[in-house]
């Protein structure tokens, strides 16, 4: 009887080891094959692997971006295939729901991907992003430039969409930083990254912050870019931005060099009276108020210094040749700094 019962224990364990068993199998075949589609769909996510990240961080963030269905299944097939220290640190670029075992074999391999990093300077423009992007082979100049016109993810953009002497609607809104684009990427996901990568950096408070001041998102991106070009040293942002402000309010034109610049299709060192009578709506020489949009992606510096402008009574400027600015209250007192700073 004894014996039949030790049979009987054994037999129904090796039962249960076999059910296990197949469990764990039918998991695996479904994580190799059946989770997610052969190939994925849709445009490329990346995905930041960063030393330490343990395997159900790792699973979670697949899961949050849509590149695969089942955390469960990925921690349970990293785990049976001894994969969880493998990981290789790095960016990849996945397609949405992909099988679970694809997604997992490409993290242990390590990127694949052709990664191109690029810094954008503060201060570049559309046309000079596009440029540097197509030197870098990343995408075609033009296309980058078509796509900018019109292109505004997000509401505060918009306001662009209805001026009708706007350039780019992307203009402004593209942070300047260091990025990694992979080589597969079109000029409309690489915009959408900086724009993503703005929406981030310029925060809720900042823009309370101009709410305030009675500037919108827009606004305060405007005048931003020009204090970022008028502006080599970061002491003179605060300070420009609060000439800038006292003009506006006095009803004078900004009379910005660096608006004539934006207006012109050709790079200048210096402009001449010529230049500054150009017809366009951002020629601030001719037109009273801030230009129709930004003229630049400013950075965060200048952004700042237009939510805390300088308190003086400075209502004019001019750089010497090695680019610090020198303030005047008066007219009078312009033209006097002027033969001092250019000795005439």
């Amino acid at each position: 009887m004894w014996e039949k019962f030790t049979s009987l224990s054994k037999k129904q364990r090796y039962i249960g080891s076999a059910i296990v068993a197949l469990i764990v199998i039918c998991i695996i075949f479904f994580a190799l094959f059946g989770m997610g589609t052969s190939k994925g769909e849709g445009d490329n996510i990346s995905v930041e692997i960063s030393s330490g990240m343990t395997t159900a961080e790792i699973a979670e963030t697949l899961k949050d971006k849509g590149v695969i269905n089942s955390s469960t299944g990925f921690r349970i097939l990293a785990k049976v295939g001894g994969y969880e220290t493998d990981f290789k640190e790095g960016i990849y670029y996945f397609k949405s729901d992909m099988r679970v075992g694809v997604v997992l074999q490409n993290l242990v391999s390590g990127p694949q991907n052709a990664v191109v990093r690029v810094t954008i300077p503060e201060g570049y423009t559309v046309e000079d992003i596009a440029t540097l992007m197509e030197k870098e082979g990343l995408v075609n100049k033009e296309d980058f430039c078509n796509v900018a016109k019109d292109f505004a993810p997000y509401d505060y953009m918009k306001e662009a969409l209805d001026k009708p002497d706007i350039k780019y609607a992307a203009e402004g809104f593209l942070f300047p930083d260091t990025y990694d684009f992979d080589r597969g990427y079109t000029a409309k996901q690489i915009m959408q990254i900086m724009a993503d990568n703005f929406d981030r950096r310029v925060n809720a408070q900042m823009r309370e912050k101009a709410k305030e001041e009675n500037l919108s998102v827009f606004e305060l991106i405007t005048m931003a870019s020009l204090v970022e070009k008028e502006a080599k040293f970061a002491e003179d942002r605060p300070i420009i931005a609060n000439v800038f402000f006292k003009r506006l309010a006095d009803g004078m034109m900004l009379q910005s060099d660096a608006t004539i610049q934006y207006a012109l299709d050709e790079h200048k060192e210096e402009f001449t009276i010529e230049d500054t009578k150009i017809d366009s709506p951002y020629n601030t020489y001719q037109h009273t108020g801030l230009t129709p949009g930004p003229i630049g992606n400013p950075g965060l510096d200048s952004i700042n210094a237009v939510l805390n402008p300088a308190d003086t009574d400075y209502l004019y400027f001019v750089a010497d040749s090695e680019g610090h600015n020198h303030y005047s209250a008066t007219y009078d007192e312009h033209l006097q700094t002027i033969k001092e700073v250019y000795g005439e």
